[in-house]
């Protein structure tokens, strides 16, 4: 018997190799694509909005500035400037207490953003639920049932009368 080796093709490592090629040929094509499409939709609709912790800065940011920049019309000319400035240093001092618990617990406020958007899917999902069942008696439901059939005879458990005003 002899020892026979399989003759080592070459066109093997070069089709393995040409493989890899391809995958991060692809890979890249896809990445480009990608950013592409992102810049597209960025051009087309504006920047996405960023974390919750991002946008409650920004919030604080904006009525921060808004709130300094009030005029005090109720406090009179002598009362203005004064009152003004002790808004500024209120202003300065809530924003001074609320961005450093923004900045260490970020996630906290990506949690409650997504805890109210389940809450407000569960609210939506239960109006709607009313409302099919409000809307789903059909005319034979109302033909049924006479006027007579609707007005409570007065004959109840409870301790009162009914007058009817009609």
């Amino acid at each position: 018997m002899s020892e026979e080796r399989p003759a080592s093709d070459s066109s093997e490592g070069y089709e393995a190799q040409g493989r890899a090629t391809d995958a991060d040929a692809w890979a890249t094509a896809c990445a480009e694509d990608l950013a592409a499409e992102k810049t597209r939709r960025r051009a087309e609709h504006g920047p996405q909005p960023g974390s919750a912790a991002e946008e409650l800065k920004k919030l604080v940011d904006t009525v921060a500035d808004k709130l300094s920049g009030l005029q005090s019309p109720l406090l009179g000319g002598l009362a203005g400037p004064a009152a003004q400035q002790v808004v500024r240093q209120v202003v300065q001092q809530a924003k001074a207490a609320v961005e450093p618990v923004i900045d260490r617990n970020p996630d906290v406020f990506d949690h409650l953003a997504a805890a109210g958007g389940e809450l407000l899917a569960a609210y939506r999902s239960a109006v709607q639920a009313q409302e099919r069942r409000w809307t789903a008696r059909t005319a034979d439901d109302l033909t049924r049932e006479g006027p007579d059939d609707r007005r409570d005879g007065g004959e109840g458990t409870g301790p009162g009368e009914r007058i009817d005003l009609d």
